[in-house]
């Protein structure tokens, strides 16, 4: 056209200049800045790019989260995402709304709302940290989680006070676990085909005795132009229930750790689906190391991940911290929970009560076992077992491996609740 200028064309990824002249780039609004990098520049082995920061208006969100997780709140990534989608979805009017989402995603028990409340207020309103959610000695039980593919981090969670055997002092230290000769090719076999199993909601192509798979059968009575004989047939399938084991590794379950760790090993490579983890000071999940078939590797690796060996005892907090993540909380849904510890539990019972009364809630079946139940004069007289017992459906001896293995191998027969078999031993005893 007459009097226009026509441009050449650029290359992809070149800017448009200014002017004809060399004066420099003009970038616009939507315009990137140049990379520092060559195009097709690859970084050497090893070496990764810096992490983006989180935006701006993210941070104070973000903040409010760690300042909960510092003072005992348990807190996951999980919720720390749903907290901040709920935000974006309200696009919240008032410091109220964001205080309603948080309480909603967050979920502070209501027994400590108002150090909830205070935080809040400190975090979104300036106002001074009340001196009494600060205690800089008091000691803390954290959600270990190394082994995972999304990195929990560390959720500290309140301790309990008081106790004879059981401490709740938090020692960390690191563990060989030793090579044990304890075979248990034949608990591995067997494991599978005796666990009490459930409908999957996935199916199974079957040739009869199934329902009439209706997409399978219209898509090729269609291909068939109409004609199709024989109708396509599914039925759900029928899988293992998901065991899920937790080991007490504190100093007065130290006698038993190597055994109960060989037998969890042998549990999650007959089961897939099978969870592990240790209870001691702190809740760590095992899982991921155990998956590896040598034995003594996957041992290795269960050592260097979990730091608190033979220390003391909060099987309470670190129970009501896995159910306090709604991640780990979701895998006791209908699963086999075995929990093997002496049930030592120092100071109140209360925690201990509540989250065995959650378990109890989301199981299938519950187990204790406990080295204590190898004695035949014992009885569960204590009050942390007396509390727990009517949510228990087995109490059982697990003063040894070879125990505790044939229990699990008669999971799938039904058996009467603890409490009345307890009681029946208390009474035929008293005669």
């Amino acid at each position: 056209m007459a009097g226009r200028e026509e441009l050449p064309l650029l290359p992809s990824g070149e800017k448009c200049r200014a002017s004809r002249g060399d004066e420099g780039v003009a970038e616009g609004p939507m315009t990137k800045p140049p990379s520092s990098d060559p195009p097709g520049h690859l970084l050497p082995a090893g070496e990764k790019r810096e992490r983006a920061l989180p935006p701006r208006e993210v941070t104070p969100f973000l903040d409010f989260v760690q300042a909960l997780r510092r003072h005992g709140f348990p807190v996951s990534p999980d919720q720390t995402e749903t907290f901040l989608a709920a935000i974006t979805l309200l696009g919240p009017g008032s410091m109220e709304h964001i205080r309603r989402a948080a309480i909603a995603t967050l979920a502070p028990s209501i027994d400590r709302m108002g150090a909830f409340d205070a935080l809040f207020r400190a975090a979104f309103h300036g106002e001074a940290q009340p001196a009494a959610l600060s205690h800089p000695d008091d000691e803390e039980t954290v959600v270990n989680d190394r082994g995972a593919e999304e990195e929990q981090g560390e959720v500290p969670i309140e301790q309990e006070e008081g106790g004879a055997r059981a401490s709740a002092l938090e020692r960390l230290s690191a563990r060989e676990l030793g090579a044990t000769d304890l075979s248990l090719a034949s608990f591995r076999r067997q494991l599978a085909d005796r666990l009490p199993r459930r409908r999957s909601f996935r199916h199974l192509r079957v040739r009869s005795n199934g329902a009439i798979d209706l997409r399978r059968s219209l898509r090729d009575i269609i291909r068939a132009e109409g004609d199709m004989p024989v109708p396509h047939l599914r039925r759900r399938q029928d899988i293992a229930r998901r065991p899920l084991l937790f080991i007490d590794i504190s100093g007065s379950m130290s006698g038993h750790t190597d055994d109960l760790l060989a037998l969890a090993h042998a549990t999650v490579q007959a089961v897939p689906g099978t969870e592990v983890f240790t209870i001691g000071t702190r809740l760590s999940r095992i899982t991921t190391p155990l998956r590896l078939r040598d034995r003594e590797t996957a041992l290795a690796r269960v050592a260097d991940a979990v730091d608190d060996w033979n220390g003391g005892t909060r099987i309470g907090p670190a129970l009501k911290a896995f159910l306090a993540i709604p991640r780990f909380a979701a895998m006791a849904r209908g699963a086999l929970v075995v929990i093997a510890s002496d049930g030592l539990e120092r100071g109140g019972h209360e925690e201990f009560e509540s989250a065995m009364r959650r378990l109890s809630g989301l199981s299938h079946r519950i187990t204790l076992a406990t080295p204590l139940a190898g004695d035949p004069r014992f009885r569960p007289q204590t009050a942390a077992l007396g509390a727990v017992l009517p949510w228990l459906d087995d109490l059982v001896d697990g003063s040894s491996v070879q125990a505790i293995g044939r229990f699990m191998l008669t999971l799938d027969r039904e058996a009467p609740r603890a409490a009345q078999v307890w009681k029946e031993k208390t009474h035929a005893a008293g005669h």
